[in-house]
């Protein structure tokens, strides 16, 4: 041996270097870990935006240095940060600027609402609102067709501002005569394809557009100032922070609105971690991504806050318009099956170019004739391509099911993207919609989506519903209405099917369980804490549960007050 080398060996080996501190540790709780390694402790910490180490106060206390922040859970329940599985970033923030018609309860005061509205708009100003929904109204306005009143009360409060007012589902439009008339709707105006223009009687349009007949008034929202797609995002992660989400799956986005979350990403700014589907045309798909994703999906950047690895279209509408998709007519509306609202062939199209730059394909299906039809569609491709079935290629929404699809799920490794206040939203009228039977066997059916071995994951489709996990998390567990009568309660969710369903079941369907979804050494440092025990409190408790902290990352980004 070289005298110099064997010098060198007999030199004692140097001490480790000194572990820095962690910046955040959070003692005397009850941790839920989603980590069936370690699936429950009393202590964390967090280092470099990293989970450190899981286990008991005293040995998590010991890693404390003189700038580590402690917080005493005081016995609180602490979980991975939730994920949204499938919502509308901007849209939470744009819904934020709009009159809020979720909780109205009749159409009258959607008129009132709009009158008021129209007193103080500057002349010309488009007026929108959002989340009507006949069905919730307790009653029907006279002269209603399918449910749904004709625009002449709204154009009398209204005669001189356009006035646009989106279905809860987004899969509708009312319009006033203003806004009709701007962009040269009358009683000539045929039905475009894919969508439907409510007609009286007299063959009026009534101002309701259902599905792609929405389209026709993009000319009025065009004349209309734009909100700051910045400002709308900042409104969307602060609401979506206090309600416990960290990580957040978008249901569709331009390339100009990747343009934006990547600036702000870049900056540390966005707040919370995106997971984007793409959604435009099939011919700028496969120009933008042959162009700016040639080496694949854009993946964790800006410190793992942005991934865009996700390519969504629409097969169909929602059940509240009567636009979903079905195999057989409505139940109360018997010449109709539901809207294909795009053709097959440019679906397939689509697909076919995610696979070719390694994106999931990532379809909106809510009848189950549209369902099929993506299974169909997918099983094709997957046999073209080897068998490939770990594409974790994903159906939105998979409300309505035929019995015969259900296992085609865990069979070909597609995800079921639910969600779960949905059927609870909807229970009460879906029976009116699918008649008894449909609504039994194939009605957000998630209890045997698991049992057969599907991956099922939750979501809100903010702005559709409230962007709060917490009662999406009851409907999972308890499937209760707003009437307090169970729709099928033996579909329900366990507890932790329901909390995986909303974190680690959620990083699988879009390949970051490696990062996230469990509160694992090594992962992100995300974690929610809550004033109750969801887990363990009595069902009726459950949603009187609240965030007393959102982290990200190891830093508190929201505090109860």
């Amino acid at each position: 041996m070289n005298p110099a080398l064997f010098f060198l060996a007999l030199l004692p080996l140097p001490l480790p270097l000194a572990q820095d501190a962690p910046e955040l540790i959070l003692t005397g709780g009850r941790i839920v870990t989603v980590d069936e390694e370690t699936p429950e402790a009393s202590a964390l910490a967090i280092q470099d935006g990293l989970v450190l180490a899981v286990g008991d106060d005293e040995r998590i206390a010991a890693l404390a240095g003189e700038d580590t922040r402690v917080i005493d859970l005081e016995g609180a329940l602490a979980i991975p940060g939730f994920v949204e599985g499938h919502a509308h970033f901007l849209g939470i923030g744009d819904a934020m600027m709009q009159l809020d018609l979720m909780n109205v309860d009749s159409w009258e005061e959607i008129v009132a609402m709009v009158a008021t509205a129209a007193k103080k708009a500057k002349p010309g100003e488009l007026i929108r609102g959002r989340g009507w929904h006949q069905e919730k109204w307790t009653s029907v306005p006279k002269g209603s067709v399918d449910g749904v009143p004709t625009h002449h009360a709204l154009s009398a409060v209204s005669p001189d501002h356009a006035v646009i007012l989106t279905h809860a589902s987004g899969h509708a439009s009312f319009a006033n005569a203003k806004a009709m008339q701007m962009v040269g709707i009358s009683a000539e105006t045929p039905d475009p394809e894919g969508g439907t223009v409510v007609r009286d009687a007299q063959g009026d349009p009534t101002g309701l557009m259902r599905e792609t007949a929405s389209r026709l008034l993009a000319g009025v929202s065009m004349r209309a100032r734009r909100p700051d797609p910045q400002r709308l995002a900042a409104l969307a992660a602060k609401e979506c922070l206090a309600k416990g989400v960290t990580s957040f799956q978008d249901a569709g986005s331009s390339f100009a609105d990747v343009g934006v979350f990547k600036a702000l990403a870049g900056e540390g700014e966005l707040g919370v971690r995106l997971w984007v589907m793409l959604r435009v045309s099939t011919e700028r798909l496969a120009r933008e991504l042959a162009k700016d994703y040639a080496d694949g999906p854009l993946v964790g950047y800006g410190d793992g806050f942005l991934t865009v690895r996700g390519v969504k279209r629409s097969l169909d509408g929602a059940l509240g318009s009567h636009g979903a998709w079905l195999l057989d007519p409505y139940t109360d509306l018997p010449e109709t099956s539901g809207l294909n609202t795009a053709p097959l062939d440019s679906v397939a199209t689509s697909a076919e170019i995610a696979f070719a730059h390694g994106f999931q394909m990532c379809v909106h299906a809510i009848g189950d004739r549209a369902n099929r039809e993506v299974l169909d569609l997918y099983e094709r491709l997957f046999r073209a391509n080897g068998n490939a079935t770990g594409l974790r290629w994903r159906i939105e929404h998979a409300q309505h099911l035929h019995p015969a699809d259900i296992p085609r799920f865990a069979k070909l490794g597609v995800i079921a993207s639910m969600q779960a206040v949905h059927c609870t939203s909807d229970g009460p009228w879906v029976p009116s919609r699918l008649g008894a039977d449909r609504s039994r066997t194939g009605a957000y059916v998630w209890r045997q989506l698991i049992d057969s071995g599907a991956v099922v994951t939750n979501g809100t489709d903010a702005p559709v519903e409230d962007v709060d996990p917490i009662a999406s998390f009851h409907a999972s567990v308890t499937r209760l209405t707003k009437d307090g009568s169970a729709f099928y309660p033996d579909e329900s969710m366990t507890r932790m099917e329901a909390l995986r369903s909303y974190t680690l079941d959620c990083a699988y369907a879009a390949f970051e369980e490696d990062v996230k979804g469990s509160l694992s050494v090594g992962k992100y440092g995300d974690v929610v804490v809550l004033t109750r025990d969801i887990l363990r409190v009595p069902v009726d408790e459950i949603r009187e549960a609240k965030v007393r902290y959102t982290i990200v990352g190891g830093e508190v980004v929201y505090e109860m007050e």
